[in-house]
């Protein structure tokens, strides 16, 4: 479809801006790298979508093995382009990418033709952030057909987490997210940040497109399944003499569609009418606007001077792990528009001391550091931090400034905890088993002794196969085999227990005195962790008796 001609003579003024520019770094000759040379700033990983694929920092890469890691500067946020009307027609008449229509290409539309409910869901989910990444597409001059992509890959979530442990809208996997730079810790994960992921995303295509030769096609197919996997299929073909574009090249199963639903999906916002649709109408104007708020801060404290509810505030700042900002940064928070001025209005009137809540610590005899950085639920590296500790040992009687959460966990209602307890609350088929997790056990090991998936088993609990398993952590499993091993442990063997706190007890300490969760704790006795017990509290147990021996 054809642009308008003010488009046109926008893009080309933009375009000789750009010659000049380039010009004048040519002619610093002494920074310019000679013939050959890498010169991209980070070396990229394969970014996966909703499955396995292998992780390219166990592959050998010659060519990218010595391109140093950089931190990339924080761009500003963009404002999509000032247009009036909807945006997915600001798009179509922008796409600048060949219509492409086969067999392949078909038999997804097929699939979106009989889901149109899916369609208009994942759109208007859209709205919220389709226009900052549709306008810092188009600043960097890619095809405006990307702005879809985040729709094959997570459908617009920005908490989408598959199997393959991709997260975010753009489903970047850890060490993807490692090359270019995005925080990963307790308190964040920027893959999950529409500003950090969106800059990584389109950093990563843009790299691949370069290395491609120019072939988008094959730059989308190199960001779904990596580029080693594409090279590889590419040199292939030019071997055996054949053709060596996307259509040709012998792919996973799940990258070979990956590329032909993103060009139905183009195809269809493209003409809907073509194919009997009506798309939603997405508003073409900024959704948010990031604002610096200097330090760390409680997420309740924001969203209540922000005038937002918990949802939103998280929905607009899904990078956030736990109940507050990241202590160390990103100093930033992303709110609606309209909300912005009053919420930096408000925030000057509360001083930096009190943005954060702070309990004062009475180091108990017997406690350990982490002890009481799990009860507290905040990292121990935290702690430390802010005490000035350079190591683990502490004296009791000594008194220890933490960082707590102004209301209870659950009002924090998407943050990681209180999504994986949802998570692992949901009703399924089968009969349910909590298992606690002792040493050597293992998501292989686990699903065969219960007869499950690992991929159903990880899924059940807001996990991926290959993440990490703690000893002590809760797994619940969902499992139609009732074995000898299954029901001596879910019943025969566990015991109500009424427990009475003594002095010097915490949750942590019971918890792991009788060998169970903090988190089954909690829920049995209906309390919170930030709850302090007193000596003559009573508890209630479920405790596996074949576990209790020292």
């Amino acid at each position: 479809m054809s642009v308008p001609d003010s488009n046109i003579s926008g893009r080309i003024a933009g375009h000789l801006t750009l010659l000049l520019m380039l010009a004048a770094v040519v002619a610093r000759a002494d920074y310019w790298p000679s013939p050959g040379t890498v010169t991209a700033s980070y070396q990229p990983n394969q970014i996966a979508n909703d499955h396995i694929w292998l992780d390219l920092d166990d592959i050998e890469h010659p060519t990218l093995a010595a391109v140093p890691a950089e931190l990339p500067v924080e761009s500003p946020v963009v404002s999509p382009p000032e247009s009036a009307g909807d945006l997915l027609a600001y798009l179509r008449d922008g796409f600048s990418l060949s219509p492409v229509m086969n067999d392949r290409v078909q038999a997804q539309v097929n699939w979106f033709l009989r889901n149109p409910e899916y369609l208009e869901r994942v759109l208007l989910r859209s709205q919220r952030y389709l226009p900052y990444i549709a306008a810092e597409i188009e600043q960097r001059g890619l095809p405006l057909e990307l702005a879809l992509l985040p729709v094959v890959e997570s459908a617009y979530d920005p908490f989408a987490y598959s199997h393959g442990r991709a997260a975010g809208l753009w489903q970047i996997i850890p060490g993807t997210a490692r090359r270019f730079g995005i925080r990963q810790n307790w308190w964040y994960d920027g893959r999950r940040d529409v500003i950090d992921s969106t800059r990584a995303a389109l950093d990563y295509l843009a790299y691949l497109h370069e290395l491609m030769q120019g072939d988008w096609l094959l730059a989308v197919a190199s960001y779904n399944s990596g580029e080693g996997n594409v090279q590889k299929a590419v040199r292939q073909n030019q071997g055996k003499g054949r053709p060596s574009d996307f259509w040709n090249l012998k792919l996973s199963k799940e990258t070979s569609s990956y590329v032909p639903k993103l060009m139905a999906l183009v195809e269809i916002v493209r003409d809907p009418s073509a194919f009997g649709l009506t798309l939603p109408e997405i508003a073409n104007k900024p959704q948010f606007a990031a604002t610096d708020v200097g330090g760390q801060l409680d997420l309740a404290l924001a969203a209540e001077i922000a005038g937002v509810d918990m949802e939103t505030l998280y929905s607009f700042n899904s990078g956030f792990n736990r109940w507050a900002t990241d202590p160390d940064g990103p100093h930033r928070l992303i709110l609606p528009v309209e909300h912005v001025e009053d919420f930096q209005a408000a925030l000057q009137s509360v001083p930096p001391a009190e943005r954060v809540r702070w309990q004062r610590h009475k180091i108990r005899p017997g406690e350990t550091i982490s002890e009481i950085a799990d009860h507290y639920n905040t990292p121990l590296a935290s702690i430390k931090s802010v005490n000035g500790l350079r190591g683990n040992t502490i004296r009791a009687g000594d008194y220890l400034m933490i960082p707590v959460a102004a209301k209870p966990l659950s009002d924090y209602s998407l943050s990681a905890d209180q999504r994986r307890n949802e998570t692992q609350n949901r009703s399924r088929q089968g009969n349910r088993v909590d298992h606690i997790v002792a040493s050597g056990d293992s998501f292989w090991s686990i699903s065969q002794r219960y007869g499950v998936g690992m991929q159903e088993l990880a899924a059940w609990n807001g996990m991926a196969p290959r993440d990490t398993l703690s000893i002590g952590q809760k797994l619940v499993i969902w499992t139609n085999r009732v074995s000898a091993t299954t029901a001596k442990t879910s019943a025969a063997t566990t015991r109500k227990l009424n427990y009475t706190v003594r002095n010097g007890d915490s949750l942590y300490l019971i918890a792991n005195r009788f060998r169970i969760s903090v988190t089954d704790l909690e829920r049995w006795n209906n309390i919170d962790k930030n709850n302090i017990l007193r000596p003559g509290q009573k508890l209630t147990m479920y405790v596996d008796v074949t576990r209790q021996s020292s």
